[in-house]
């Protein structure tokens, strides 16, 4: 539920949604240039706007839960060499599944850091979903959307992170760490249908994800001391 990931003026304290946003953290406050139960909420985007009736006219929703028409949400692509990329099985709940499927314990145990940020890699894009068929999507399932003409996976961060959630935060660290992270940063609108046909989708892998039809929590804001110091941006170009 909103997003994990800070992009000034894309995304963070200044967005806005069907129930508001949350603030920057005190200690970054510096000049910058179905499940049914509460989860951590992340940043909102800007797009959001409660006069316009795409971004407020309820969804019937077949097969997400407890997902919400204007709210943000950055979904995540996990791709690995030591899991099962470009197979059926690529994508699985919990996705660590997906991730080291290729790898039994003992070789997993023997992985240096630099083997894991080698091997695998995750895609995020964040996007406000809109009740209007003119933004839609017909297959989120693939990967992150690459779009030149609607500037959609365009402007990249690139970095190296761990896995998130609301379960690691600036004192609990993930053992799933480092990883290599490729992030849009800019916010998208998207159908309700988009994201409905996302959930369909999941529910159709051969390893069933209908735990993963709901919004997780966000991770709170990394600290800047524990933030790798690699980040690099990259716009595509034609």
């Amino acid at each position: 539920l909103g997003s994990e990931h800070y992009s000034y003026g894309e995304f963070d304290e200044n967005g806005d949604g069907p129930h508001g946003n949350i603030p920057r953290p005190d200690w970054a406050a510096r000049d910058l240039a179905e499940s049914g139960e509460k989860v951590q909420d992340g940043f909102r985007c800007h797009y959001y706007d409660a006069s316009d009736p795409k971004f407020t006219t309820p969804y019937d929703w077949k097969h997400c839960k407890g997902m919400e028409v204007g709210e943000t949400y950055e979904v995540h692509w996990p791709h690995s060499a030591a899991g099962a990329c470009g197979t059926v099985n690529q994508y699985q709940t919990p996705f660590y599944d997906g991730v080291f499927c290729n790898l039994d314990m003992d070789t997993f145990s023997t992985l240096a850091a630099q083997d894991i940020a080698n091997a695998v890699g995750v895609h995020g894009q964040v996007f406000t979903i809109v009740n209007d068929e003119s933004y839609f999507y017909p297959d989120m399932m693939r990967g992150m959307i690459i779009d030149e003409e609607m500037g959609m996976g365009q402007d990249i961060a690139y970095y190296t992170g761990s896995t998130t959630g609301e379960t690691r935060s600036n004192e609990m660290c993930s053992m799933y760490t480092p990883i290599t992270w490729q992030v849009d940063r800019k916010c998208h609108m998207i159908s309700a249908s988009s994201f409905d046909k996302l959930c369909y989708d999941m529910k159709m892998q051969r390893d069933d994800m209908s735990d993963d039809l709901h919004a997780h929590g966000s991770r709170e804001l990394v600290k800047d001391d524990l933030v790798a110091n690699n980040q690099a941006r990259k716009a595509l170009r034609a």
